[in-house]
């Protein structure tokens, strides 16, 4: 699938620890915004989820850190979809230093979609999988 951007911010001062660069919280919080937007490019926007009492969870996530940020740098996140099964999928989200597009972090997650009454997984709905396709063609 075709990576899109689905985050763009700056680091803030209370985004950074003692050491002055940006904490390990901050990269999963603005990974965590922007697979919410990614979810919403595939149709899975907070309507459908809360209407449909449906959800998306972590299984497993794993990151990688090659640059640090600090407060007043610009990012941005792309995000794509790697791979959609009956239940699960896998995302990479790579955030970049807008400054010089430098590689700052990447993580790569699996997510299970829940129905969140049962909180028990369930398949995808059919048009993320048409969505996921489209992107793979384009």
């Amino acid at each position: 699938m075709k990576a899109i951007k689905t985050y763009q911010g700056t680091v803030y001062p209370w985004n950074c620890d003692h050491m002055g660069h940006m904490n390990v919280q901050f990269y999963v919080a603005k990974f965590d915004e922007a697979i919410w937007n990614l979810f919403f490019y595939l149709g899975m926007t907070p309507t459908y989820l809360r209407e449909n009492k449906r959800g998306m969870v972590a299984l497993e996530q794993h990151l990688n850190y090659y640059k640090e940020v600090h407060a007043g740098d610009c990012i941005y996140i792309e995000s794509k979809v790697l791979e959609i099964n009956e239940k699960t999928m896998s995302i990479q989200h790579i955030m970049f230093n807008m400054m010089n597009e430098e590689r700052i972090a990447e993580t790569k997650i699996t997510g299970l979609h829940i129905d969140t009454v049962l909180r028990k997984g369930i398949n995808l709905p059919e048009f993320v999988k048409v969505k996921y396709n489209e992107l793979e063609k384009a």
